[in-house]
């Protein structure tokens, strides 16, 4: 089967105002992107100028703004905050307002989201479990009336989700390793990963594991909507391309180093340590059209089929119109 592409656009709350983000949902719409979606914190990746709006609220407002655009999160965490079946009604009421352009994107969660709330951070199988248990929960909520269940994490009790939209809402699983992406495989009627990680992640391990979930579950791979965060920046001026990837320095901080930190201030600290290069390694970072084109084609010829693009400057306004008239075209010409 071959899958549409689609091409999509980050809406990073953590670094903007939800005023100030909903006019960038819009102007994506406007400016010939496929959907916008958005992720879910409680607390951003740094304090000073740091933002947090509420994910499911926003995305209310979002549709209510938007006539085509298909919109989710990227990624919700239904295991810790919300209650699974808080998260089923959320999107139901969104499925029912916005048919057919709701996504509901879910992941197993980050600690400085949740342990700020006084939750005991437990190890990668607890999350993991909570997770599948999650994804089976609200699909029950969502397919059945007076829904009593018992699970090891979560329970309900005569359980009814009374406004619910024609056709369920599509849960797309986020990954970034090979049991998880096995399950979203198996389970997922799309999968979230992100870009600017080793390639043999992707070749060697995630792809491998998408593709085996899927056929022990008796699924087509090409089914399953294949959904990757591209993280870039792209200016006709390379050092405003480059600096502009400052802000989000914690993403190049490695795994050990953010082991553990929940509090925006620790974390902007430890980024903000970092040089521009560092900052800049995870980004695809261009002023040329074409070899930013040509770069991000890798991740087309790897399976994808959405990109959805996550720019870090400070001027999204300018970044939308740039990659609306210069990057867009170019990409679906292929």
């Amino acid at each position: 089967m071959s899958r549409e592409l689609k091409l999509g656009y980050k809406a990073s709350n953590e670094q903007f105002p939800p005023q100030e983000l909903l006019r960038y949902g819009v102007l994506a719409e406007q400016n010939g992107f496929d959907s916008v979606f958005v992720s879910d914190h409680l607390q951003p990746w740094r304090h000073d100028g740091g933002h947090a709006p509420f994910a499911m609220t926003w995305l209310g407002a979002l549709g209510a703004s938007t006539e085509r655009i298909t919109i989710g999160t990227s990624v919700l965490t239904p295991t810790f905050r919300y209650h699974p079946a808080i998260v089923a009604q959320a999107f139901a009421t969104l499925g029912c307002l916005y048919p057919g352009r709701v996504v509901l994107g879910m992941g197993s969660g980050e600690s400085m989201n949740e342990v700020p709330l006084g939750v005991e951070w437990p190890d990668g199988k607890e999350r993991f479990a909570r997770f599948r248990e999650a994804v089976k929960l609200i699909r029950e909520l969502w397919n059945g009336e007076r829904v009593t269940f018992e699970g090891d994490f979560y329970s309900t009790d005569k359980a009814t989700i009374y406004d619910r939209p024609e056709q369920d809402v599509p849960i797309w699983l986020a990954s970034s390793g090979p049991a998880a992406t096995r399950f979203a495989g198996r389970q997922g009627d799309g999968w979230i990963t992100t870009s600017g990680k080793d390639p043999e992640l992707y070749t060697d391990t995630l792809m491998p594991a998408i593709a085996e979930g899927a056929e022990k579950a008796g699924r087509d791979v090409g089914d399953i909507d294949m959904m990757i965060e591209v993280k870039v920046s792209f200016d006709h001026d390379r050092d405003k391309a480059m600096d502009a990837t400052r802000f989000w320095g914690a993403l190049g901080l490695t795994a050990e180093q953010k082991s553990g930190v929940e509090d925006p201030v620790e974390m902007q600290r430890l980024a903000d340590d970092l040089s521009v290069e560092q900052t800049a390694k995870r980004f695809i970072v261009s002023t040329d059209p074409d070899e930013h084109v040509e770069k991000i084609k890798t991740y087309l010829d790897l399976g994808f089929n959405h990109l959805v693009f996550h720019a870090p400057g400070p001027d999204q306004a300018t970044f939308l119109e740039l990659y609306g008239k210069e990057i867009l075209p170019r990409l679906r010409a292929l």
